[in-house]
């Protein structure tokens, strides 16, 4: 379970590509505070450490996370959002965040503006009962309101903080990126579904 607030940049040292599953090396400021079988957020998506080596960490990746994700075409260099796991003593400063990714979208527009960065992003029809005006949406990891919300389209808005903090600084239009919608509106949705089949 996470936040949605970054907490550490990552950069990909290396790949190990097998059969079904990739095997990446990331380097980052919190590696060595890791431990074996703890979850951490990569980019939105919750993997588990399966080796803690000097200043790296390892990661596998599985078909489903690989079809699912940006990660099917990850490249060493790529730099990572990074989350550790929430602390139950903790504030809950983003919102309910599972790191399970639901679909890439696509970045179709970004607008510099004198406060902010405005990034608008084109998303599958078949999703959009679960993105309201306002609501809370999970890009590469980041917890982020959404507004301007249409028949397959949202933007977001990012401050400098967040902006120099995360990949956001990174991102560039034509891309894909990943995105995790709020559970608590894919419970709803699906409570409403079961009821109107009744």
């Amino acid at each position: 379970m996470f936040t949605g607030i970054i907490e550490s940049l990552g950069i990909v040292k290396k790949i190990t590509k097998k059969t079904n599953s990739i095997l990446l090396n990331v380097e980052s400021d919190i590696s060595n505070d890791l431990k074996v079988n703890q979850s951490l957020s990569h980019n939105g998506v919750c993997l588990t450490i399966i080796n803690v080596i000097k200043n790296s960490h390892e990661v596998i990746l599985v078909d489903e996370t690989i079809k699912k994700s940006i990660f099917k075409s990850i490249s060493i260099g790529d730099i990572i959002n990074l989350e550790r796991s929430l602390l139950i003593n903790s504030r809950l400063d983003g919102h309910i965040v599972q790191g399970h990714v639901d679909e890439m979208i696509n970045c179709i527009e970004i607008l510099e503006n004198k406060d902010d960065w405005v990034f608008t992003f084109q998303f599958s029809k078949e999703n959009k009962k679960l993105i309201v005006e306002k609501g809370s949406v999970t890009i590469n990891g980041v917890s982020l309101t959404c507004y301007n919300v249409r028949e397959n389209q949202f933007s977001v808005s990012i401050i400098p903080h967040t902006f120099k903090k995360t990949n956001f600084q990174l991102m560039n239009m034509g891309y894909n990126y990943n995105i995790e919608y709020d559970i608590l509106g894919k419970y709803i949705n699906k409570l409403i579904s079961k009821d109107s089949i009744k």
